[in-house]
């Protein structure tokens, strides 16, 4: 089949054709078809050089305009509030404007500042430091901290709460690596802090351990480096009780004594901390989803009986008499949350009490591996309640257990039913003297 001649699109061919024939070439590319604008190949247009100048101007003023907001939302938009039904504010969002590192929530912040200033260290460097002017609204107070308000945050090391803070949410704090401690105003009605941890005012519920506590116990007590990480005495086959890691600092600032006051762990209070031992009271009745999440180097949970506060004197650490110690959670323990102790893989021992009823999922994901061919971690769980009893009265929750060894089969942790609570190990006494 033979194809069709190709047609021009003008409705009438001879009247190309006359166009076409009729073009001097001289004139082939600026000629003129009657009714039509003259090309303008190779000559400006007209008003080319006042469209040019429109042109630019209008780009100046648009990277100016970006400029300007981008500068107005690093310095006026570092913090986000909603407005309450008591006429309060709810601080929904704070976002760093750079390096500012003591924040005091009370009033409406309007505007921030920075200023830097450089002086030289020991080794004669240039040390840059930027300081932060707040400026507050004292007519509009914050009366709540919404959740994940400060998630993530690697700069803030100090949180005031104003004395009109009434409600703050369990998770506002996740996540803030550089928090070393929380203070309350004395006056506020449902929240203090004990020594830089916030409770609630009853001190019935341990709200926020801050991640990086530790190194606000290392200025009280005096010690000027971190003797981390781990890893490095691992390799060099080091004690960790020779003389660059003392057990008196593990105990000052490696192990935390829980109020007895407390009968509940809030949600994230201690994630990603950096403790090794943590002594619960006797009396405790729940540990909230990720309450332990991620304490990689948490290695002994211990119970204890009798009364403390949470304040110690300035020069020791206190930690219970090894008489009034026990191994693992508390008998008076009925709640497990999820997550509660994913990632715990320093720990070799956890003892489920019998009064305890529900075990959220994932509660000890992760607690187990295989290093070097051998079992390490929570592998095994030790439970109270026979197999029967347990499957009847406790609720758990998905792959509560745990596995390790995650190849192509991975294993599930074990549980050993109706045990009896192990006796603590035999280095307590030292942990206790090494305090005093």
């Amino acid at each position: 089949m033979s194809k069709k001649p190709h047609k021009n699109n003008l409705v009438d061919q001879s009247v190309y054709d006359s166009y076409k024939d009729a073009i001097p070439e001289n004139e082939i590319w600026d000629y003129q078809v009657e009714g039509l604008q003259k090309p303008h190949i190779n000559k400006p247009f007209e008003n080319a050089i006042f469209k040019k100048i429109l042109t630019v101007a209008i780009l100046v003023v648009a990277i100016g305009i970006s400029i300007f907001f981008s500068f107005w939302i690093l310095h006026n938009d570092a913090f986000k509030y909603t407005d309450l039904e008591d006429g309060t504010l709810e601080l929904t969002r704070f976002s760093n404007p750079g390096e500012l590192k003591e924040l005091r929530v009370d009033y409406l912040v309007t505007d921030v500042e920075s200023s830097v200033s450089v002086s030289k260290n020991d080794k004669g460097e240039d040390v840059r430091e930027t300081s932060y002017t707040l400026t507050r609204d004292e007519s509009r107070s914050i009366g709540a901290i919404h959740e994940y308000a400060f998630n993530c945050d690697e700069k803030i090391r100090v949180i005031e709460i104003g004395k009109d803070v009434t409600f703050i949410d369990e998770k506002a704090f996740y996540s803030c690596y550089a928090l070393r401690e929380i203070r309350v105003d004395d006056e506020n009605p449902n929240y203090m802090d004990i020594d830089g941890v916030l409770f609630t005012k009853d001190g019935k519920t341990l709200m926020c351990y801050p991640i990086d506590h530790d190194a606000y116990l290392r200025e009280r007590y005096g010690y000027e480096g971190q003797y981390w990480p781990v890893e490095n005495w691992k390799k060099e086959n080091k004690s960790k009780y020779d003389d660059k890691y003392t057990r008196e600092y593990e105990v000052r600032v490696n192990t935390y004594v829980v109020p007895s006051s407390v009968t509940r762990i809030g949600p994230l209070a201690f994630n990603y901390s950096e403790l090794f031992r943590v002594y619960l009271p006797e009396g405790l009745e729940r540990i909230e989803t990720l309450g332990f999440f991620r304490n990689w180097h948490l290695e002994r949970v211990y119970t204890y009986e009798g009364e403390y506060d949470g304040n110690e004197p300035a020069a020791e650490k206190f930690v219970p008499a090894p008489e009034n110690v026990k191994y693992s959670l508390p008998d008076s323990l009925t709640y497990i949350g999820s997550d509660a102790f994913n990632s715990a893989i320093e720990m070799d021992y956890m003892y489920i009490p019998a009064n305890v009823t529900e075990i959220g999922h994932h509660c000890f994901w992760g607690a187990a591996r295989k290093e070097d061919g051998a079992l390490i971690g929570l592998h095994t769980l030790y439970a109270a309640l026979g197999e029967d009893a347990f499957k009847q009265n406790v609720t758990t929750g998905d792959q509560w257990t745990g596995e390790y060894d995650n190849g192509l089969f991975p294993k599930k942790s074990g549980v050993e039913y109706g045990q009896t609570r192990q006796a603590p190990p035999e280095d307590l006494k030292e942990e206790a003297a090494a305090a005093r």
